[in-house]
């Protein structure tokens, strides 16, 4: 079918449509109503023949047709916008919306910000923070670093740093461990990840620790109460470095083992903005050479 056949307002109502999933979000971009919204979807779904959303129990997703049509339609109107930035100079600036799991914001990105702002000021940062358990389909946001294997269903994962847990604690009780075994007496501090504690006593070379003190979402929040001498956490020495040269902080062990690495990932098929190209490739040129070598087998 002809482009001249269709409407570009309708164009513009699928772009904005398939990248929130969602027509209320879609409209409130477009600054019309939710249902000008459907309206439109459902005229251009006329014109061509074809469904380019269905209503699952998880809510809205692309049908087949409108998962192909949709990074294409949403890449010709992002070319459309900078052709018109172009224009003007007074263009607000590209934003980029990226979740960060905490323990990477605040181990290693946070600090580097005012470099990327120095070096990419066109682009209007958003952050926001999550427990490492979320879904890139239904969240309106363009990216997410994360922590795991990489491999996450329908997503696009880009390798970031290596992130080996090992033991941490106060100095104090750091102070009563002589070999991995005396662990056996400590509070061990725990994430949701049940095998991170038995992964290191097998890399130790001792029988499985059994995790029984409290359970965190959060290394940040974990180590935390390390310090204030709570237990023993099994966290990435690397994202707390900081505490660790300042001594308030403990390594009592050189074992760490891998179970995973931070990522940056967005949902597989929707094509990357400029800003999140200009954010990954920003990423990768900080990284030490330690951190972006491949994580070592355990």
């Amino acid at each position: 079918m002809a482009l001249a056949r269709l409407s570009l307002n309708h164009l513009h109502a699928f772009a904005a449509a398939s990248r929130h999933l969602n027509f209320t979000r879609a409209a409130d971009e477009l600054c019309v109503t939710q249902a000008a919204v459907s309206h439109q979807i459902k005229a251009l779904e006329a014109q061509i023949g074809q469904r380019l959303f269905l209503r699952t129990a998880r809510g809205l997703q692309l049908s087949d047709e409108g998962a192909r049509l949709a990074p294409l339609v949403q890449q010709a109107f992002a070319l459309l916008d900078k052709a018109v930035q172009l224009l003007d100079e007074r263009a607000p600036p590209e934003r980029l919306t990226v979740a960060v799991v905490g323990t990477y914001a605040q181990g290693w990105l946070l600090e580097r910000l005012p470099q990327f702002q120095a070096e990419h000021p066109h682009i209007e940062l958003r952050l926001q923070t999550h427990n490492n358990k979320l879904d890139l389909a239904t969240e309106t946001i363009d990216a997410a670093i994360r922590f795991g294997d990489g491999a996450w269903r329908s997503t696009h994962a880009v390798p970031l740093q290596a992130a080996p847990l090992t033991p941490l604690c106060a100095p104090a009780l750091a102070a009563t461990l002589a070999r991995a075994a005396d662990l056996r007496r400590c509070t061990l501090l725990r994430s949701y990840r049940a095998e991170d504690w038995p992964a290191w006593s097998r890399a130790a070379g001792i029988e499985p620790l059994a995790a029984r003190g409290p359970q965190f979402d959060s290394s940040v929040l974990m180590v935390q109460a390390a310090l204030l001498g709570s237990g023993v956490a099994l966290a990435p020495a690397a994202m707390f470095r900081r505490e660790l040269a300042e001594g308030r902080l403990v390594q009592p062990f050189g074992v760490a083992v891998d179970v995973g690495r931070y990522w940056l990932t967005r949902p597989l098929g929707r094509e990357p903005s400029s800003a999140l190209r200009a954010f990954e490739g920003w990423l990768q040129a900080s990284l030490a050479p330690a951190d972006a070598q491949p994580p070592a087998l355990s």
